[in-house]
């Protein structure tokens, strides 16, 4: 993997020894030299942040290394974020009714999977819209979204890659559809169109396993027949479900950071959906703090002092 001292300044890992091709610490010649001209191209369309290597590494796999429509994908996401504020949302968001919302509609993520990545966690089942939107605005349920999309970034895969001691940009995803039914679709296909949208276009490459549980008969003949249009890439990362997937999440995530619901062990205090319990959150996987210079600045004079010295 080719380097830029100019934007890659990693504290944590950056190779993963399991990853495929095109990943980090995998690539080929031709692939490193699209790096550099993916770069180059958008620093000459004025472009200076997140050219970090990892970055245009994940949008060009997005795009199969394909440069213009990578760069096409970059852009657009720059013009995204711009539109819709995300310095700001990061800055300064608040989601003050988040245990209220998560009555109706629990997102969450939960400690780590086997691999050390961290595992999100949607309850399609419960969504309630018009009772959510009482309670907040559709607005700021999806800037929520992208904050937690943002935290993904930074500080929870840094600091699961302190840990694993090796590079991890994806997620483990439970995807609980337990009570989806037809009924519900339609007040919740809008929504949920909305968020997928800003998940694929915006966040490329951070999706590591899915797990969709509890799904209601025919939901897997009907993935079966969708799936031969989707990347076999992708569909090898996705797995169906139906009620008896106990067993399946626990080969990928160990009992005691499986929240009891899903059945695993972990019964957090306060509830799982709200503990935001991870290496994100221990002192030992935090960002590094800048080791301080050796070279003492020359202690203060006094205006007196000096005027006595000078006397």
């Amino acid at each position: 993997m080719s380097s830029d001292p100019k934007y890659d300044n990693f504290t944590y890992p950056t190779i993963n020894p399991e990853s495929g091709s095109g990943h980090p610490g995998h690539t080929t010649g031709e692939q490193d030299e699209k790096v550099v001209q993916l770069r180059k191209e958008l620093e000459e369309a004025n472009y200076t942040e997140r050219l970090d290597t990892l970055t245009l590494l994940r949008f060009l796999r997005a795009r199969k290394f394909d440069v213009a429509l990578a760069k096409q994908m970059f852009t657009d996401c720059e013009k995204w974020r711009k539109e819709f504020k995300v310095d700001e949302i990061v800055n300064s968001f608040v989601y003050v009714e988040k245990p209220k919302v998560f009555e109706y509609y629990p997102q969450y993520y939960h400690k780590i999977d086997k691999d050390g990545r961290p595992v999100y966690i949607e309850q399609l089942g419960k969504i309630d819209l018009a009772a959510m939107l009482k309670i907040t605005t559709e607005e700021r349920m999806i800037q929520n979204l992208v904050l937690e999309y943002e935290r993904l970034a930074e500080p929870r895969l840094p600091a699961c890659s302190r840990k694993a001691g090796k590079l991890l940009e994806t997620c483990c995803t439970i995807m609980d559809l337990k009570g989806v039914g037809v009924t519900s679709i339609p007040q919740v296909y809008g929504f949920l169109k909305k968020v997928s949208a800003i998940s694929q276009n915006y966040y490329p490459e951070r999706l590591g396993k899915l797990y969709i549980i509890n799904a209601p008969w025919g939901f897997a003949g009907a993935f079966g027949m969708v799936k031969g249009f989707l990347d076999p890439v992708t569909v090898q990362k996705i797995n169906v479900l139906g009620g008896t997937y106990q067993s399946a999440l626990l080969e990928q995530i160990p009992a005691e950071n499986l929240p009891k619901d899903f059945g695993g062990l972990c019964q957090c205090e306060g509830g799982c959906q709200l503990s935001d319990a991870g290496p994100w959150r221990e002192d030992q996987y935090q960002e590094p703090k800048p080791t301080p210079t050796t070279t003492a600045p020359p202690p203060a004079v006094s205006e007196k002092e000096t005027t006595e010295a000078i006397i």
